[in-house]
């Protein structure tokens, strides 16, 4: 964990292969070890969660204002590394359309490839919209790297907050949300979603195919699916199911719980990232690709981890 100086910055988801009853997992605690930066890492890239910023006044532990300055810091570090690239998983704003037009040009300091993932802040207007705002290629999609995958889900994409209130995914929300409630499921939340049955088939797809041209994968997107918690994705079960297929996904990063989390199971890590709008004490990661292991050199409250895991 590194303490990053502070520059200075201008005021600028009941059809759904859901697996709706989230099942019990049965985990036990468990942490990474420490950050190692032995050898020469392929290529390293940066890593942002939940930003969330609005031009509104601190509410707890949540300083919106105060994202607009840790951004442009982790963009000055991100700048002085040679990244391939950088990503951030979801939450950019808490609300308001025109927050993007403040947080924004911060996130485009960045330099190289940028790439963004849908939070369920992230929706003053719906899924098409805010892809179009925020240049998005789609609401998920995939690339490669130095033999590995990156995979970025969209996590809302059957929510009540990101379709139209005539769209059959906003129908397939409400039901699932009320049988989830109904059972006492800990993630029947307004505020989580999951991954629609289109959307899985593609996942299951691209997975397949970095298996077969030996990638290892990377899964990335805005609600964790482990360890359980009140925070998951809907469909938490069905996504893990998905990704134990292939032996070639070694872990599966997100950010949503601002407190962070962290699990290893059958192979891969679930790291969810601590949210930059917490706290004055930022919060953002450099993550050192390695042949075998991740290494995430965390800034601020973002602890370093060492992610081990097989190499071919």
């Amino acid at each position: 964990m590194r303490i990053p100086t502070r520059p200075f910055i201008p005021a600028v988801a009941a059809t759904l292969a859901l697996g709706v009853a989230a099942s019990a997992l049965s985990l036990s605690p468990a942490t990474a070890a420490p950050a190692s930066g032995e050898g020469k890492p392929l290529f390293e890239f940066g890593v942002v969660a939940d930003v969330q910023y609005c031009d509104c006044d601190t509410k707890g532990s949540r300083n919106y204002r105060g994202s607009l300055q840790k951004l442009s810091e982790a963009a000055t570090t991100f700048n002085s590394a040679d990244l391939a690239f950088t990503i951030q998983t979801g939450d950019l704003i808490d609300r308001n359309k025109e927050s993007f037009d403040q947080i924004l040009p911060v996130w485009e300091q960045i330099q190289g490839p940028r790439h963004h993932i849908l939070g369920n802040h992230d929706f003053p207007v719906y899924t098409d919209e805010v892809e179009s705002l925020l240049g998005m290629p789609n609401q998920y999609y995939d690339f490669s790297r130095d033999g590995f995958r990156f995979v970025a889900l969209d996590t809302n994409d059957i929510s009540t907050y990101a379709n139209a209130p005539e769209s059959p995914k906003r129908g397939q929300a409400e039901t699932i949300l009320a049988a989830k409630t109904w059972e006492g499921d800990s993630n029947a939340q307004s505020w989580n979603g999951g991954v629609g049955e289109e959307q899985m088939r593609w996942f299951e797809s691209v997975l397949s195919d970095a298996e077969a041209k030996g990638e290892k994968t990377v899964v990335l997107g805005h609600m964790p699916v482990a360890p359980l918690n009140e925070h998951n994705a809907w469909n938490d079960s069905a996504i893990i199911a998905t990704m134990e297929k292939h032996r070639s996904v070694v872990a599966y990063l997100n950010g949503h719980n601002h407190m962070g989390n962290y699990e290893e199971r059958n192979g891969i890590h679930y790291v969810n990232l601590e949210g930059m709008v917490e706290q004055d004490t930022n919060a953002y990661s450099v993550i050192k690709v390695h042949e075998d292991r991740l290494v995430i050199d965390g800034y601020g409250r973002e602890p370093d981890r060492q992610l081990k895991f097989a190499s071919k």
